[in-house]
């Protein structure tokens, strides 16, 4: 009876389907909880050489940048925050400004002693990486954008009309309720309807975000993130009396945002390189990794 039982408990095991966990970082990076004023923030550090800073957007977090931190890691010190409210760093009840999580990044930095980064950023993370660039430009050695757009900077205006943007201004009590146990529905309608193809971000990764957003107080920090980009497009005008004169890499899924990455950056930055990820939607890392990488690696060498 007992060897039937494990036969048959072995023939249910290898028919279910496999998941391949989501990538982890390398074992020689370590973790830090890094207190700021009014937030602490969970911040992945490896590598050893000139500091690269690789800062998520929303549907993912740190953990994104695995593929790429290991390669980096090679020959840089890769610092890997999530940003307040996101991921494992504290969820404080305001400063989702971008201009205020930039100065959460110089924190990290000023923290672990680096003063002169390359910072890199998708998503809501191209949004605080380019307020990092505009209010630190002299700690600011290259800025890599990807596949976003900053608010403020034109066509801003056209950009925001788009009917795929309508959670920019999605959030409240009534939001926080309608998603509350249903974050993986919301998350799911990202991560399908913002890929070139969607099956590239698999169940692993799904159900790993989907529990980290579902942590009391996660969503609400999400919606923040977003409700916040009528004062980031503020921000932004009025740090443009001055031009970005480091250069600048705009990095755009052909089925995304394209080549418009780099016409945001070209009204905001004197020295610009397009980069469009082949196939690729808005997920890059997820969708298009190698090229993604590759892109990065080569501009950075430069």
């Amino acid at each position: 009876m007992t060897r039937l039982l494990l036969t048959a408990f072995m023939l249910v095991t290898l028919s279910l389907p496999a998941q391949a966990d989501v990538t982890p970082f390398p074992s020689a990076f370590r973790v830090k909880d890094v207190p700021l004023n009014g937030v602490t923030l969970h911040v992945r550090v490896g590598g050893k050489g000139p500091a690269v800073v690789l800062l998520h957007g929303f549907g993912d977090t740190g953990d994104m940048w695995a593929p790429l931190a290991a390669d980096l890691a090679r020959d840089h010190t890769v610092v890997v925050p999530d940003l307040r409210g996101m991921g494992l760093s504290s969820i404080p009840d305001s400063g989702y400004d971008k201009k205020t999580q930039a100065g959460d990044i110089r924190g990290v930095l000023a923290a672990l002693g680096i003063e002169h980064s390359v910072v890199i950023g998708h998503d809501i993370g191209t949004m605080v990486a380019f307020a990092y660039a505009a209010r630190y430009p002299q700690q600011t050695d290259r800025l890599v954008v990807m596949d976003a757009p900053v608010p403020g900077i034109k066509p801003w205006d056209e950009i925001v009309r788009s009917p795929m943007l309508w959670h920019f201004d999605f959030g409240g009590p009534d939001a926080e309720r309608l998603v509350a146990g249903r974050e993986r529905i919301y998350l799911d309608r990202f991560w399908n309807e913002f890929a070139g193809d969607p099956t590239k971000i698999d169940e692993a990764t799904r159900q790993h975000y989907a529990k980290l957003y579902a942590r009391p107080g996660a969503m609400r920090a999400a919606f923040a993130q977003f409700r916040s980009i009528r004062q980031d497009a503020v921000d932004n005008e009025a740090s443009m009396t001055t031009r970005l004169t480091m250069p600048v890499l705009a990095v755009g899924g052909e089925k995304s945002f394209g080549s418009n990455e780099a016409i945001v950056m070209r009204n905001a930055a004197d020295n610009v390189t397009q980069v469009v990820v082949p196939g690729a939607g808005h997920w890059l890392m997820e969708e298009a990794p190698t090229p993604t990488i590759r892109a990065i690696r080569d501009f950075i060498a430069q």
